[in-house]
């Protein structure tokens, strides 16, 4: 028999949280930084915008549980769908069979998507989603007579999953090098953050064109024969939020069609409510043919993804010997479809759109106050979803060096602003940038509160430089 290894906290350490460095493989995390006993915070508790650690200390959640937690936290709603549902039907997999609540989520899906997006593949998060869309791309063209396009488009820096299909997709290199060789045939364009176009700098309807037009510029390099789908993000998140300049997915849509390319939109953290729709691209008002999403469908509460696919795509496999060969256990899981049913009538109930439409100009004003620092840079993004570039000096827009960056961001501003109070990300996949992402209940007393903590840390940050 193996026994558990016991242990004695020193000092008087927290047992969770030495619990957690001992055990607890955490996702993205650099452990160095618990080896010596460094504290690992533990969150026990969550209501509305807030959370708590287990030391009773309070933080505004300013990133909504990475891109999650639309709704707010202790939702006694979606915890009782979930409770009620485990107890009728707990677990029954989609494979040839259905249950209601799939059916009836498949169905509320379709109602918001994009006209003609009328077919829901459910997985359990984005990247699976990512992952399914790309497998759909090459099988739809495969059987319907053009077997050799199969490669993909996406963007610089962007982010869309870790399965080695959309890891392949993504554009961040140090994430993927740890796992290559990867799936071949993904290929990279420029995004469009504006902040440092390399061209058109002036002018961002102007640029908004050159970006798109490097992705028609990809396909004819790569082949039009050989290039199946476009990957984007309507808000690129990886990088600080770039919001797509005026016209910019119009024209992507022009070439795609132009190439007989499918058009994936992954709104994997845009979609429920983040850029003030069900859907960003219903904002935008550009149809894509396929649509990835998850995280804020059930506000977080269980895991829930999935694939929205045009009618089109899924005509060929209405017909003969034509089977979709994919799938997860976890698809479609009716306690995942009853919360996230529950979550979509909460948002109705409580018309959550028309408050991040109302709110978010003063989100975005408020955010812009900070650009009277000599650290803040830039402050750009889309509904409850921004990013806050830092740079060394404002007016060269000079960046700063990976040294820098690390002292700056890991060294400094993610633990100082936590200790103030508020969880959100300081990032460096690419440029560094401060992320917020908000609740979507947030109303203007916790933008200036989030304001003053940035404010506050930020000076400090500058003043150790």
């Amino acid at each position: 028999m193996t026994s558990t290894p016991q242990f004695v906290t020193e000092g008087g350490a927290d047992p969770l949280a030495e619990s957690a460095r001992r055990h607890l493989w955490m996702h993205f995390t650099r452990h160095s930084t618990y080896e010596h006993g460094e504290h690992v915070p533990v969150i026990v508790r969550g209501e509305g915008v807030y959370i708590w650690d287990d030391d009773g200390r309070r933080y505004f959640d300013g990133l909504s549980g990475l891109f999650t937690v639309m709704m707010g936290h202790g939702r006694e709603e979606l915890a009782q769908a979930a409770a009620e549902q485990a107890r009728t039907l707990g677990h029954f997999p989609i494979w040839s069979y259905a249950h209601p609540k799939a059916i009836e989520l498949a169905e509320r899906l379709a109602s918001l998507a994009p006209a003609d997006l009328n077919r829901v593949f459910f997985t359990s998060g984005g990247g699976e989603a990512v992952e399914s869309a790309w497998k759909l791309a090459k099988q739809y063209f495969r059987i319907t007579g053009k077997p050799e396009k199969y490669k993909v488009i996406s963007r610089s820096v962007a982010y869309h999953g870790t399965p080695q299909g959309a890891l392949s997709i993504t554009g961040i290199p140090v994430a993927k090098h740890p796992f290559e060789p990867l799936v071949p045939g993904a290929h990279k364009v420029p995004n469009t953050n504006f902040y440092r176009a390399p061209v058109h700098a002036d002018d961002e309807k102007a640029f908004g064109r050159w970006a798109a037009d490097q992705i028609a510029m990809a396909i004819e390099l790569e082949g039009p024969d050989s290039v199946a789908a476009v990957f984007l993000e309507p808000v690129q998140n990886s990088g600080g939020c770039f919001p797509p300049p005026p016209g910019y997915l119009e024209r992507v849509r022009e070439i795609c069609d132009s190439y007989d390319v499918l058009m994936v939109a992954d709104e994997t953290i845009t979609s429920f409510g983040r850029i003030g729709d069900y859907f960003a691209m219903n904002r935008f008002g550009v149809q894509p043919d396929i649509i990835t999403c998850a995280k804020g469908m059930t506000s977080g509460y269980i895991p829930m993804g999935a694939m929205i696919v045009h009618d089109r795509l899924f005509e060929p496999f209405l017909h003969g010997n034509n089977t979709f060969l994919h799938g997860y256990t976890w698809g479609g899981h009716p306690v995942g479809a009853a919360v996230a049913l529950a979550n979509l009538d909460l948002m109705a109930s409580e018309d959550i759109m028309a408050h991040v439409q109302a709110s978010e100009n003063g989100f975005r004003t408020t955010l812009e106050k900070l650009l009277d620092l000599p650290i803040v840079g830039d402050v750009r993004g889309a509904g409850y979803f921004y990013g806050i570039e830092m740079v060394k000096d404002k007016k060269t827009k000079e960046t700063f060096s990976g040294e820098e960056s690390e002292r700056l961001l890991r060294g400094f501003l993610s633990k100082a602003l936590f200790d103030a109070g508020l969880y959100c990300r300081a990032d460096d996949r690419g440029d560094p940038v401060i992320q917020l992402a908000p609740p979507l209940i947030s109303d203007q007393s916790h933008f200036d509160e989030v304001e003053q903590i940035l404010r506050s840390v930020l000076t400090q940050a500058w003043s150790i430089l």
